[in-house]
């Protein structure tokens, strides 16, 4: 991991953001890594998925009503996880969150990168809500049974392609790519059968779970509570 010079660790420990959405949501691999990186962090809690007063909330922000959305230093909005997070590891290479375009795992990265919003987050917003595609109440729940299956099965896939974590996703660092993982692997259908279907993923995301980091953030923004494996907590 690159050594931060002075200035580097000055500008980002100068750098402010406000960022939107709740605890738990796809906020928190963002305020993860703008946690790791040492900036200044706002907050915004807002629940998209409780309520269409929570989506309204956002609307002003964020047209697609949907978390998370970050405000830049610079007053310029970002919004779509993947999107923050890759700029966010290029904006502070010392951080050492993502592989610079250069490296031999920069492909890899971005692969997995976009793989998680385009097979598995994206499945979310008709789960939030499932009127919005499915009006009828009893097949409801046939689709919420099927798209979690379908979530376990993009788990498994990934974590039969991606390659042995040495000992994390890219190998010797953490990176976005573990702090995206870690957090989405608590969601449906929770982490328990997430570490069933990708057992060798699950190694490294424990890792990020014990990172000291991140102990006081995820206490206080995805606490382990009681049953939290299984979707209790």
């Amino acid at each position: 991991m690159p050594a931060a010079s002075e200035s580097e660790s000055a500008s980002a420990a100068e750098d402010r953001y406000v960022l939107y959405g709740a605890p738990g949501s796809g906020a928190t691999p963002v305020h993860a890594a703008l946690t790791l990186i040492g900036a200044q962090v706002e907050t915004v809690d807002i629940a998209t998925w409780e309520s269409e007063a929570e989506r309204e909330r956002v609307s002003g922000v964020n047209p697609m009503r949907q978390v998370p959305a970050l405000l830049l230093p610079s007053g310029e909005l970002m919004t779509e996880s993947a999107a923050i997070l890759l700029w966010l590891g290029d904006r502070y290479p010392q951080a050492g969150l993502g592989p610079a375009p250069d490296s031999p795992l920069r492909a890899r990265y971005l692969r997995w990168m976009v793989y998680l919003p385009a097979a598995i987050y994206s499945l979310f917003w008709v789960r939030d809500e499932p009127s919005r595609l499915v009006p009828d109440a009893a097949a409801q729940a046939t689709m919420l049974e099927r798209s979690a299956e379908r979530i376990a099965h993009c788990w498994h896939l990934m974590d039969t392609q991606i390659g042995e974590p040495a000992p994390y996703l890219l190998g010797e660092h953490l990176s976005m790519l573990d702090l995206y993982v870690t957090v989405m692997s608590r969601w449906t259908p929770t982490r328990a059968r997430f570490d069933r279907e990708a057992p060798r993923m699950a190694r490294a995301v424990k890792r990020v779970d014990a990172d000291p980091r991140l102990a006081a953030f995820w206490a206080a923004r995805f606490p382990f509570v009681p049953g939290w494996e299984q979707g209790n907590g």
